[in-house]
């Protein structure tokens, strides 16, 4: 390790780190305060420090370079490394492992470091029925192969169906549901705001976790139900449903995507960061983050300050010289992509803004931005946005040539002579501007939007073609208007069994044995369901005339999806409310 500092010419402290008093010498051993004897030490681990992670890369990091001069590759994570071999034959294979793994056992010999043959595993990935299986071995002692492997954890099979990652994972969702389930009933317990929390917070990453690697089981059906056992159960609390209430039903009104079209989703997402073509984009690049590692040393920043101006009185109190003779001195109109957002748009002439300013014969600038956010993304160094990276950059630069740059907040539509001004030429170059534009990449919040749309799409089709949630489909009869509606009101216990016809009503129950007659009280012969109760009932003509009168429109089953959906949802749910709540009680 010492040599590897040494020939990488690293920080000065890494060096002392290692040739210090503490990398060799003599230490005291003490029991209870009580010296016992002198040790001599020669080595010494950083367990646990911090200094740990960064000693421990500079020790494997020619390990690494040593496995890419050869050809092989290796992937490590940690203390943690992944051998991949590829070859025609079993034999081929077993040469090809054998000798890298003989080249890390000598590595490891003269570093002092001994590998752990009996932790060590492998898995032969083919699609052959019938393979002869490779003989690996470590300093003598032979790997075991096995069926499957854990690799950070994501459990990966020998045939590449991550059928057992999705037990795994649906295994964990399971046992953390039916903790919540002891708390949440449908007519008492935590709130269902609560449960949507703990499902966005605990289960939706358990279950997303490297989504991007078995993505492709999520288009089988096996793995599609074992996702669907796992989330009808959170949905139905989140709605207070009965258990009976169908996935589709359950979704609809709780408002969650189905996991697997939710797998599909951060697939998509990380193939376009990782610069896979979309669609969408027509060939533009897609907006990254600048690297963390080639920012500047936090020495190194400079205090960035924003004045607020509120009136033209502040505004002249400190204007500077970036008006002469009440004439522009410069005039700048960058052009934005299509796709871009406006906080994209206040970032961008920020950051022309502060790269023209040197090209002016002055040493004092302002800048003026009726934008706070697109200031603060600014001053906000932990922000990676390439445009706030680049504009601090022109700071930097001003600051070093000796000269001053000011950042001042504007209110805008106040009537200020330079935002006003600034305003009407934004304005003329959206509509007369046609050239190709300054900043061309797509953010990522109009892929995902892109990404959302194809994902309601495909669940409004399931939705539509499902065989259950009659009931449903009645009031929401399209999943896509649906996921905006039910996310205006807190589904209640009666208003779930309304949605659903799941609940105290006569057929319901005379369904599950519940009750011998499913008739309702005003007719033997007609059966007591939602639509009845709701539409026909003459024990409750009252109430639904009442009703008609206030809303100003008969109740049908055509007006009902309107009713939910409209500016009258209050007063239908209300409604139905009411009526239920003597339904229930009566056949209690």
């Amino acid at each position: 390790m010492k040599r590897q500092i040494r020939e990488d010419t690293l920080h000065e402290w890494n060096r002392r780190y290692t040739e210090g008093p503490t990398a060799s010498g003599t230490t005291d051993v003490y029991i209870a305060q009580k010296f016992i004897k002198s040790e001599s030490i020669n080595m010494h681990l950083t367990q646990g420090s911090v200094a740990g992670p960064i000693l421990w890369n500079l020790l494997i990091d020619p390990l690494l370079t040593s496995f890419k001069r050869r050809g092989d590759y290796c992937q490590a994570f940690a203390d943690d490394a992944v051998l991949v071999v590829d070859g025609e034959t079993a034999l081929e294979i077993e040469m090809k492992a054998n000798a890298a793994l003989g080249h890390a056992q000598e590595w490891g010999f003269r570093n002092k470091l001994k590998f752990a043959a009996h932790k060590t595993n492998a898995i032969t990935i083919t699609r052959k029925l019938k393979y002869d299986t490779p003989r690996l071995s470590v300093a003598g002692v032979s790997i075991e192969m096995a069926k499957e492997i854990k690799i950070l954890g994501v459990t990966v099979d020998d045939k590449l169906t991550f059928n057992s990652h999705v037990s795994n994972v649906c295994r964990k969702a399971i046992n953390i549901y039916k903790k919540l389930s002891r708390a949440a009933r449908a007519s008492w317990g935590l709130h269902p705001d609560v449960i949507r929390t703990i499902y966005t917070a605990v289960i939706d990453p358990v279950i997303l976790y490297a989504a991007s690697v078995w993505a492709p089981a999520a288009n089988k059906v096996g793995t599609q139900k074992q996702l669907g056992i796992v989330q009808r159960g959170i949905a139905q609390k989140i709605c207070r449903a009965y258990r009976t209430v169908s996935l589709h039903s359950a979704l609809i009104l709780a408002g969650v995507l189905s996991l697997d079209l939710r797998v599909r989703e951060v697939a998509a997402l990380y193939e376009a960061k990782r610069g896979s073509p979309v669609p969408q984009l027509c060939g533009r690049e897609v907006e990254k983050m600048t690297w963390a590692a080639g920012m500047p040393h936090p020495a190194e920043h400079t205090g960035i300050g924003v004045t607020r101006l509120v009136n033209q009185d502040d505004v002249e109190m400190h204007m500077y010289s970036t008006f002469e003779s009440s004439q522009m001195a410069v005039k700048s109109t960058p052009e934005l992509g299509p796709h871009s957002q406006s906080g994209t748009a206040e970032l961008l002439a920020l950051c022309v803004a502060t790269k023209e300013a040197p090209t002016i014969r002055a040493r004092t600038f302002g800048v003026y931005s009726d934008s706070m956010a697109a200031l603060q993304t600014i001053q906000n160094y932990s922000c990676l946005h390439l445009l706030a990276v680049q504009a601090r950059e022109n700071i930097k630069h001003i600051s070093r040539e000796g000269k001053t740059i000011c950042l001042h907040w504007i209110k805008a539509h106040a009537g200020l002579e330079g935002n006003e001004r600034a305003d009407e030429l934004a304005k003329g170059a959206a509509i007369y501007t046609k050239r190709k534009p300054d900043y061309d990449r797509c953010p990522s919040a109009y892929i995902k939007r892109g990404i959302r749309t194809a994902t309601l799409d495909e669940w409004n089709r399931r939705y539509k073609a499902g065989e259950t949630a009659s009931i449903t489909k009645l009031f929401f009869p399209d999943a896509k208007a649906a996921y905006k509606v039910v996310r205006k009101f807190v589904p209640t216990y009666l208003t779930t069994q309304i949605l659903t016809g799941h609940g105290g009503f006569s057929e319901y129950l005379s369904r599950f044995k519940c009750k011998v007659n499913p008739s309702c009280v005003c007719d033997p012969v007609q059966a007591e369901t939602i639509q009845h109760l709701l539409l026909e009932c003459p024990i409750h003509v009252l109430e639904r005339f009442e009703f008609e009168q206030r809303v100003q429109q008969n109740l049908t089953l055509e007006t009902i999806q309107e009713l939910i959906s409209g500016n009258n949802r209050e007063l239908f749910i209300k409604y139905c409310t009411k009526i239920v709540e003597k339904v229930t009680s009566r056949n209690k």
